[in-house]
């Protein structure tokens, strides 16, 4: 078999003392940490668009990305090749599982037959690839948003026709995740927004989008796909405004249209960024509703005002994504999905490798400072004493159900105007999250 890493050895642990760019500092997969190891924990998985077909282009400029096996046709032959290379690079890595979209492991054909047929020929390839590493698909996904037909929106396109052809292109991506054992399937709605009102009958597009997903389910069963569904929120990019513009949003939308016993969410920082939230605080809106299945790891810049999907080197971000995974037990399903690209200046193939070796690492400090954090418990004692108040009887009461405003007004009168409110010492808190770090 070619190799197309071939100066590039197995990554390996070589602990925080290595000096070798091309050694995980941190992430020691056979490490336990709690009741699990790293590898367990984490569950990473690379993406394939990102990672394999960018040409690292940007709107100011063509592509810079050196791809040595890349023969720059949009042929069948050559993406066979491009999933070669991606296997031995996962391989190489030590990641247990990859994502992708329809389009970017397969090319677009003349006509949607030719296109399934392009990616099925595709598919035998991943397959083979799987069987020949033990990797594993995370999950599977279709772009509904590149071709110019979805400009209008996909699932929500005025078009019924557009409408159609999204169904039939998800209907065939679901099979062909489904046959390589992929362990969820994602929508993400690109374009399913507006860029204004003045031409959009919101409700009709939300009832449409809303029905798109029932037929999803509906298919889901019919051919016994196990896996789970995912919706990820975005804001904004491309449209102005997109449907699933946070977690709250996703999560109110899949309530009104019975969805939300067949979805979870795939979280994604950058997003979570445009959406004016931090990350944490959209995974505790997931996790509250016992909706989160999966995130993407990357991060954007704060400077920039777009989503630029780098990797994550912020240890404080990585810690306190972990802490929130902990708490609420840890993955059941989905994963630490690396939805990140290298910059347009990381152009040689060797980057591709320090990009995720850094992530990795990332992820690694970020879960052992989780687990520190909670072995310790002062965060939680200091949380549950500043709630303490509502131990009593009549606060069980109330959050049970069952006490009236009149029963708090006969518990207030005695004692007089108002209780002495304790300090939420956020400083010490942050002092002592430094003290892990």
């Amino acid at each position: 078999m070619t190799a197309f890493f071939p100066d590039i050895p197995k990554i390996q642990y070589g602990g925080p003392r290595s000096r070798n760019p091309l050694e995980f500092k941190h992430y020691n997969p056979d490490e336990v940490v709690g009741d699990k190891t790293m590898k367990e924990h984490l569950r990473f998985s690379v993406v394939y668009w990102h990672t394999f077909t960018n040409p690292l282009s940007d709107p100011f400029g063509a592509g810079t990305a050196l791809r040595p096996w890349d023969d720059g046709t949009n042929s069948v032959a050559n993406a066979q090749t491009r999933a070669r290379v991606a296997f031995e690079f996962i391989e190489k890595l030590g990641a247990p599982f990859y994502a992708f979209h329809d389009r970017d492991v397969a090319p677009e054909g003349r006509n949607l037959k030719e296109s399934h047929a392009n990616l099925d020929a595709v598919a035998k390839v991943l397959k083979e690839e799987q069987e020949r590493t033990g990797i594993k698909l995370l999950w599977g996904t279709a772009n509904l948003f590149s071709n110019p037909r979805y400009m209008h929106g996909a699932a929500t396109s005025p078009n019924f026709d557009v409408f159609a052809f999204a169904a039939a292109q998800v209907k065939k991506a679901m099979e062909v995740t489904h046959d390589l054992g992929g362990e969820g399937y994602t929508f993400w709605g690109g374009r399913e927004g507006y860029m204004t009102l003045l031409n959009t009958d919101m409700k009709r597009e939300l009832d449409h989008l809303g029905r798109f997903l029932q037929m999803a389910v509906d298919y889901k069963k019919q051919i016994g796909f196990q896996g789970t569904f995912y919706i990820e929120p975005k804001p904004k990019e491309p449209t102005k405004h997109q449907y699933d513009s946070d977690a709250a949003a996703c999560l109110n939308f899949l309530r009104t249209y019975d969805l939300l016993p067949h979805f979870k969410l795939n979280l994604e920082t950058n997003h979570a960024t445009l959406a004016g939230h931090e990350m944490m605080h959209e995974m505790e809106v997931a996790i509250g509703a016992g909706a989160l299945g999966s995130i993407d790891a990357n991060t954007g810049d704060y400077l920039l005002g777009w989503d630029t999907d780098q990797f994550p080197t912020n240890i404080y971000l990585t810690a306190q994504c972990m802490l929130g995974l902990l708490q609420m037990g840890g993955f059941t399903t989905g994963g630490v999905n690396f939805d990140a690209k290298v910059r347009r200046e990381s152009f040689e193939p060797v980057d591709l490798f320090h990009a995720h070796i850094g992530g990795m690492d990332a992820f690694a400090r970020g879960l052992k400072i989780a687990h520190a954090i909670r072995q310790d418990g002062r965060f939680a004692e200091f949380i549950k004493d500043r709630y303490s108040s509502w131990d009593g009887e009549l606060g069980r009461r109330v959050e049970a159900g069952g006490a009236s405003f009149a029963d708090l007004e006969a518990y207030i009168l005695p004692k007089g105007d108002a209780a002495k409110n304790p300090s939420g010492r956020q400083e010490m808190l942050e002092n002592l999250f430094n003290d892990y770090i």
